[in-house]
């Protein structure tokens, strides 16, 4: 079908008459100017792939009618420019691709019609772990065991780099995918097949909103909806709200970007943008540079929004440029915004759009502050921070409690550490680490730490030795600066020495903590210490050792370390003492913003990101080593436990099956608010006694080789065990926090994988009760696919994450929501009973359907298909399945 705005496409230099652009101020339409530019992006998409099939006419209208339509539910398509991965969330992906060949093998179609249509880019940053620090091999060190572990993996996906057209691969040892993609990969805009048109991008990584920073439209999905992306389907979404974001005055001196994302972050939950777009304006926004800008745009999913855009302006051109971007594309990207009317200029208020509500910040009221100890939308001010912990000590199980008994307060527990005595108590710092991709991409706060590392140890001051201190920088070029501006070899002497260049501590790869140190912890029930420069603190998150844990700038997670608990004062109470008695204090060495600003200038210059980036697709040996087989469909290993054929396709035919009601389910887990895909998904350390660990014993290997649940997502055996087996998790079957659940029909409590096993072994179906934002967190498919693996057919919550809700969509499970005012206390569910969910042969999106429970009692549910598309997918058992059916037909 021929697209029906072809007319709007005209050259945007006429000297270069093939090289055309869809000028959308053609429609003559006054709605387009006042439209947020986040959604004009998506209305350019629209346009621009409009074949009356997947895009109609239709669609195009409701997104220039937004002003209209925003709240009225309406469902639109989205083609974004490219999908990136990594390698967590990317392995899957890429077995799912592997399996799809041979499904559409077996149903005689050609396999070789699998293939990523879309451009996708996979950046492998998860895999590297902090076993070494403090050692000048560390970074090596870590990046030999990194492969050791995951040659495996590693092989396949480089199978895969070459089997699959229009897939590049990022080797390990390069960066984090969210500073690769800032630095490197963005082209703010594309010139492809004749035309230039926006960059935008989805990710199978929550944090892919880090790329709104530089004016790139683009957010988290699941790694199902990635997948069809990548197979050229769009994404189906519900036109979206926009909150304007304005932005007035200028930081204080000692306040750093770390300190406006954790102010924005607590402001915007209390706002409520779940669902929503956010988009920066206001004279404010030229106080930020593009890295303070992605620092805010990075935590998108702590305040739960879908995108938190900052348009291009002339800052986003000369960070293009300070990042060595080719000078003759920067022409053409500002030359077409401009035409197209994307191109912002802050100060001029006669620019600014609609929007649904405008909230304002100013910069000056930003106080310093950290976040947690349980999630980061728990903004504590640094001046606070000491009391605040004291408080959760005390304070009931929960978010901000610890329930520890009041005459425990000041337990100590004595440790011998490198022969000398040490002493361990409440709220000690037992991991300091400057990681993750929301702080390490950006040059002030980590110019900053290097700056305050070097007045500390010029004024004597030092780390205590058992602390786990680490620095994984964002991409080679963060140590490119710390090293010429003279500052890395302080940091290096505090302990800060780099030991890898991927998330590590954020994601829980910090590697085992001092043995005496976990003793004592154990010893005395301590409340010990996390300080993380990350974006998530969730329990059981950054270490099981580790049950408070704090979010705070790269300059912060030093003077913690060095201070060696939370429990400080920084007002009151001096860093340390030196060598000659005299007392440091934190104002003493804290660098100033404008002195950060100074040295920024000086060092962080184009020719590094040249250099860095020219050779970043081959710096790496032991990849480049790699030997792979050329074949296009995948020789799978029987005996691997790190890559297997999923079972998702077993039994697939091209007929669609027809629906059928859930008969007599049995509540597999009873859940309460804000359970995480953390809680749910398999992340982190494979416990001993699990039963993922049970398996891998099974197959000859030793816990020594057991690595993590993400190096092992390729392997669905693995992964299904390794489903809800999270130490922290509260059923409320149980008393207590665990990975287990009761086996109704034997009364025996059981781990939920074994519970489950039983469950789907006698033909029984399974149900997960839930509350509030049930799946927030990261995009983790697994805590789709494990659910759908164990057996489970729906969940019934509350409400939902809505990256969670769309891949249950994807998996086949039904998504459930309570009717508004109920909830499974008004209703009087107590999760033992069993339950039958009545499933029409006619389906439409949201409606309500029945559910009755083997007691007698009746309720009312909705169906949380939003769309035409997703009823689709569910039809078919999930977006994969019919992709394939698409494919093979």
């Amino acid at each position: 079908m021929s697209n029906p705005f072809a007319h709007l496409g005209e050259p945007l230099d006429p000297s270069q008459a093939t090289k055309k652009f869809f000028n959308l101020n053609r429609l003559g339409d006054p709605r387009y100017e006042r439209l947020p530019f986040s959604i004009r992006v998506l209305l350019e998409a629209s346009v621009r792939n409009c074949d009356e099939f997947l895009v109609k006419k239709g669609d195009v209208e409701n997104i220039l009618n937004w002003n209209v339509m925003q709240h009225k539910n309406i469902e639109v398509p989205f083609k974004p420019a490219r999908v990136i991965l990594q390698d967590f969330t990317g392995v899957p992906a890429v077995v799912d691709f592997a399996a799809m060949r041979d499904a559409v093998k077996a149903l005689d179609g050609d396999p070789e019609k699998i293939n990523p249509i879309c451009p996708a880019d996979l950046v492998i940053d998860h895999s590297i772990q902090v076993d070494f620090n403090k050692r000048p091999d560390s970074l090596q060190k870590n990046q030999d065991l990194e492969f050791e572990r995951n040659k495996e993996r590693f092989e396949f996906l480089k199978w895969g780099s070459q089997a699959f057209q229009n897939m590049r691969i990022i080797p390990p040892g390069s960066g984090i995918v969210h500073q690769v993609n800032l630095e490197y990969l963005a082209r703010v805009v594309f010139d492809q097949s004749g035309y230039y048109y926006p960059d935008s991008v989805v990710g199978t990584d929550s944090h892919t909103t880090m790329i709104n920073g530089l004016g790139v439209l683009g957010w988290g999905v699941g790694g199902i909806e990635a997948e069809a992306v990548m197979l050229g389907q769009p994404i189906s979404m519900v036109l979206p709200e926009v909150i304007g974001y304005k932005l007035i005055g200028s930081p204080q001196p000692l306040v750093t970007s770390t300190d406006i994302v954790l102010t924005v972050t607590k402001h915007l939950r209390q706002v409520g943008v779940v669902g929503k777009f956010v988009e920066f304006f206001g004279p404010g926004v030229t106080q930020l540079s593009i890295a303070d800008r992605a620092t805010i745009a990075n935590m998108c999913p702590e305040y739960g929004a879908t995108a938190a855009f900052f348009p291009v302006d002339e800052v986003s051109i000369k960070y293009l440029l300070q990042t060595g971007r080719d000078e003759d594309k920067i022409r053409h990207i500002r030359k077409y915004l401009e035409a197209a009317g994307m191109f912002r200029d802050f100060s001029n208020s006669s620019q600014d759009p609609d929007f649904t509500q405008i909230v304002e910040l100013d910069l000056q009221t930003v106080a310093p502050c950290c976040s947690g100890p349980k999630r980061p939308q728990d903004k504590v001010v640094v001046s606070e921070m000491k009391k605040d912990f004291e408080n959760c000590l005390g304070a009931k199980q929960g978010f901000k409690g610890f329930q520890i008994a009041p005459d425990q307060h000041n337990s100590q527990v004595k440790f011998v550490y490198n022969d000398k005595e040490f002493e361990l108590t409440h709220g000690s710092v037992v991991i300091a680490a400057i990681t993750s991709c929301t702080n390490t991409s950006n040059p002030s706060v980590m110019l900053g730490a290097g700056l305050l590392a070097k007045k500390a140890v010029e004024a004597g001051l030092t780390v205590k030795p058992y602390i786990k201190t680490s620095l994984s920088p964002g991409s080679g070029v963060v140590t490119y600066y710390l090293r010429e501006s003279g500052v890395l070899p302080y940091l290096v002497q505090l302990g800060f020495d780099v030991v890898g260049y991927g998330c590590m501590t954020c994601i829980g790869n910090s590697g085992p903590l001092p043995e005496p140190v976990v003793e004592a912890i154990t010893q005395g029930d301590l409340v010990a210490v996390g300080v993380l420069s990350g974006n998530r603190n969730f329990e059981g998150r950054v270490h099981p050792n580790t049950r408070a844990n704090y979010l705070a700038s790269p300059p912060l997670v030093i003077a913690y370390a060095i201070a060696g608990t939370i429990r400080i004062d920084f007002e009151k109470e001096p860093l340390g003492v030196n060598a000659q008695g005299k007392k440091i204090f934190l104002r003493d060495i804290w660098p100033m913003r404008d002195e950060i600003q100074a040295v920024e200038r000086q060092y962080v210059i184009p020719g590094m990101f040249k250099e860095v980036y020219q050779k970043i697709e081959t710096v790496n040996k032991a990849w480049n080593a790699l030997d792979v087989p050329a074949d296009k469909l995948y020789a799978w290993d029987p005996k691997s436990t790190y890559i297997k054929s999923p079972p998702f396709f077993e039994n697939l035919t091209l007929e669609l099956p027809p629906l059928k009601s859930i008969v007599d389910a049995y509540v597999l887990l009873n859940l309460g608010d804000s359970v995480t895909t953390d809680h749910i998904s398999p992340a982190g350390n494979i416990a001993r006694n699990s039963p993922a660990a049970r398996y891998l014993t099974s197959r000859g290997l030793t816990p020594r080789e057991f690595n993590s649940y993400g190096s092992r997502r390729g392997n669905d055996a693995v992964m299904a065990r390794g489903t809800f087996a999270n130490i922290r998790l509260l059923n409320k079957f149980l008393n207590k926090q665990a990975p287990q659940t009761i086996h109704f029909p034997s009364d025996e409590t059981l781990d939920v994988f074994d519970a489950s096993e039983r469950y789907q072994q006698a033909g029984l179906p399974l149900i997960v009760l839930a509350g509030k934002e049930y799946g927030s967190g990261s995009s983790r498919d697994w805590a789709a696919k494990g659910p759908f693996l164990l057996g489970i057919k729906a969940v019934l919550a509350e409400s939902y994450e809505r990256i969670h809700r769309s891949n249950l969509v994807g998996m086949g499970v039904i998504p459930l929501q309570y009717l508004p005012g109920e909830d499974a206390d008004s209703l009087g569910l107590t999760g033992r009973e069993r339950y039958t969910i009545i499933i029409p042969e006619s389906i439409v999106p949201r409606m309500n359907v029945q559910i009755k429970l083997d007691t007698g009692k009746t309720f009312q549910a909705t169906m949380r298909f939003d769309t035409d598309v997703e009823l689709t997918y569910f039809r078919n058992g999930g977006i994969l399945n019919y992709m394939i059916r698409k494919m093979a037909a």
